[in-house]
């Protein structure tokens, strides 16, 4: 072979970019200021780490969620005002209830009005219990 030939198939040694080299660094004193070549930063920022990040996160989530609490459990709703109190006769559904004693509401606005006043999570009733009925605004 040929000194030509191995020159073509033998790879380039790559030169990698050589970092800059930094002045070595030096104690400052007290009353002395940092230097032109120092730090550009002012002694006194603070930098923020993904810790600290974390920790301000979880104290605003906090905030936020407590103060909806607060705001959520302090709202002063009025309580239904009572017009007055019905028994609930055999066979007779809530509906029914709901139809005879809010004539003017619609029977779903009705009924859940007062299932909200009776605490009732369902729309079963039995005979003999007795119901309130909510005053219309």
């Amino acid at each position: 072979m040929s000194a030509g030939a191995v020159g073509v198939f033998a790879p380039q040694p790559v030169r990698m970019p050589s970092r800059t080299t930094r002045p070595p660094l030096r104690l400052v004193g007290p009353g002395e200021r940092a230097g032109p070549g120092a730090c550009a930063r002012s002694p006194r920022t603070a930098r923020l780490t993904r810790r600290g990040r974390l920790v301000i996160t979880l104290v605003a989530t906090v905030a936020v969620a407590t103060l909806a609490m607060v705001l959520a459990t302090s709202g002063d709703a009025a309580a239904p005002q009572i017009d007055h109190a019905t028994t609930v006769s055999a066979g007779q559904t809530l509906s029914e209830v709901a139809a005879t004693q809010l004539p003017s509401l619609p029977i779903n606005n009705a009924v859940a009005r007062i299932q909200l006043v009776n605490g009732l999570s369902t729309s079963q009733v039995h005979a003999g219990q007795l119901l309130l009925i909510p005053a219309l605004p």
